[in-house]
């Protein structure tokens, strides 16, 4: 039994654990629904194209074509990939079921490049999602260490409703061994209301080696 699903697909991307470079990737469905899907465009898509791109044979676009997709029946597709870094993926489908146009999209799964040291694995605003003009709000990421490492920097940014990016904190990681984790802060006051965007990025030397957003509304008080 795969581990994914999405009526009415099965689906398992495999590896997810690749090295620097060229890579191949295999995409394996199932369709577990009692029609079958006709004229299928499948692709694979990179939410992080820093970091890691997609090539396909379909057109050059990302993707593949197949005919149909029975009942019960697996098909796998293949897509070479390029990768400088880790990067959450997924998988779009365009279709013909009993006729009429078919559109399905599975979910994030994180493609990981295995020399990577380390790994935002969350950001957190610790406040409501609501907050008020002129109150300070703190943003909290965690970093987990996937290798012994020195040598990392964390950057946080708040964009405000105005389109105006500032940096809030530059942080130096100066060790943190595999499997460890560390939380690191920073604080900045909304002036305006609307959203406001929070980016974390971690950096290995100059290379941008993940990142994490969140958001958040400011209203007056």
């Amino acid at each position: 039994m795969w581990s994914r699903y999405k009526y009415p697909i099965e689906y398992e991307l495999e590896p997810t654990e690749i090295e620097r470079g060229a890579s191949w990737v295999t995409l394996k469905l199932k369709n577990v629904g009692s029609e079958t899907l006709r004229e299928l465009d499948v692709q694979l898509h990179s939410l992080d194209t820093y970091n890691l791109s997609v090539y396909g044979s379909w057109l050059m676009g990302g993707g593949h074509y197949l005919s149909e997709l029975r009942h019960d029946q697996e098909k796998d597709v293949v897509f070479r990939v390029t990768a400088n870094g880790s990067a959450n993926v997924y998988a779009t489908i365009k279709a013909r079921k009993a006729g009429e146009y078919f559109w399905w999209e599975s979910g994030w799964t994180k493609i990981k490049l295995n020399e990577e040291k380390a790994e935002i694995e969350r950001l957190l605003v610790l406040s409501n999602p609501y907050t008020t003009i002129g109150k300070t709000i703190s943003a909290e990421a965690t970093i987990k260490g996937l290798q012994k490492s020195t040598g990392l920097k964390l950057e946080f940014w708040v964009e405000n409703p105005s389109g105006k990016n500032e940096q809030q904190a530059k942080i130096d990681i100066k060790d943190l061994p595999a499997g460890e984790e560390a939380r690191y802060t920073t604080e900045f006051t909304p002036k305006e209301t609307g959203y406001y965007t929070i980016y974390a990025y971690l950096y290995d030397g100059w290379q941008r080696i993940g990142y994490k957003t969140e958001t958040m509304y400011a209203r007056k008080q």
